[in-house]
């Protein structure tokens, strides 16, 4: 079996007998050798001493004098985040768990981390799988991206590789900078997704009809059943001019605002729908959860991209927007 996504610390969490991922003092020590928290060689002795103690023991409680403490600003707030996020981590048998209650939670938490605690859950609900498309398109629930229309197809690039793009005709198609190359990923060169995976440098067609949106369906799906314990079919649908939303569910804050406005007007202004990917129903295996007065009605899930094409999603959006009656739960 191919392995991947090796930088995420999958390899140093433990797992329940149900499949769930359980937080060690290995990956604890990771956070700690972030840059962020790494004591530089100026650095007072209240950090190096807080640092030193978490590295021994990364669970040990921590006090809001230890961090006070410390003198310099930017370093006290970095550590307040950590520790923060640590504890939220703790507190939770599994990061699934942990994840959720975040999401539900009406707290600030840096989109980094949230981004991490992805990364991690979809490389457990992934793990058996063979499929480069599959995972290429789960890459798009962490990492931000950039897309770009050229002679009729969607692109999807990762957004933080393109400083180090290289002068490639995908590259002159978006307008950046030289730098590394980036591929489509093809029937080609899917056999080297693996190796790659950490490098984030292929790109993905999301063309209608084409591999990556039913792909982007599938691991959306797995998604929905690994966490909540929810089975879905998830297809996509047809011109956005030609619904009326009954409920729907922004997949990031650009297809929100855009379902909002079908939402009060049944239409979009000429220039929008440009903006919108895809637009995908959903469909329960038990439709009796879904809330008594949507029962028979449709669920769209809409995802677009912004003015300057780029695309954050907010995987957490389908987890807490669905018209359902109780949320489930994992342990």
């Amino acid at each position: 079996m191919n392995d991947f996504w090796l930088s995420c610390g999958y390899h140093l969490l433990d797992r329940t007998a149900e499949g769930r991922l359980m937080l060690t003092d290995e990956f604890l020590k990771v956070y700690l050798a972030r840059p962020e928290l790494v004591p530089p060689q100026e650095a007072c002795a209240a950090e190096r001493a807080l640092f030193a103690a978490l590295l021994e023991r990364p669970r040990r409680s921590v006090s809001e004098e230890e961090i006070a403490a410390i003198a310099d600003a930017d370093a006290r707030e970095n550590w307040r985040h950590m520790i923060d996020f640590r504890d939220d981590l703790v507190r939770h048998d599994t990061i699934e768990g942990a994840y959720l209650a975040l999401i539900r939670e009406p707290k600030r938490i840096p989109p980094l981390f949230l981004d991490q605690l992805v990364h991690l859950i979809l490389r457990n609900a992934l793990d058996a799988s063979d499929d480069a498309y599959l995972l290429r398109a789960a890459e798009m629930l962490f990492r931000p991206q950039r897309l770009t229309l050229h002679e009729g197809s969607l692109v999807a690039a990762d957004d933080e590789q393109f400083g180090d793009a290289v002068n490639s005709p995908l590259v002159a198609m978006l307008g950046l900078p030289p730098g590394g190359a980036i591929e489509v990923l093809n029937d080609e060169n899917a056999a080297t997704y693996w190796e790659r995976s950490d490098r984030f440098d292929l790109a993905l067609d999301l063309s209608p009809g084409r591999r990556g949106l039913a792909a982007l369906a599938a691991v959306l799906a797995r998604w929905l059943k690994h966490l909540l314990g929810l089975d879905a079919a998830i297809e996509p649908f047809a011109e956005p001019g030609e619904l009326t939303l009954s409920w729907y569910v922004g997949l990031d804050a650009e297809a929100t605002r855009l379902g909002d406005a079908l939402w009060r007007g049944g239409a979009l202004d000429d220039d929008e729908p440009s903006g919108i990917i895809v637009l995908y129903s959903l469909t329960f295996a038990d439709p009796s959860i879904v809330i008594e007065r949507l029962a028979g009605e449709p669920i769209y899930l809409i995802l677009a991209m912004t003015a300057d094409r780029r695309l954050r999603m907010k995987p957490q959006n389908l987890l807490t927007g669905l018209p359902i009656r109780k949320l489930a739960t994992v342990p």
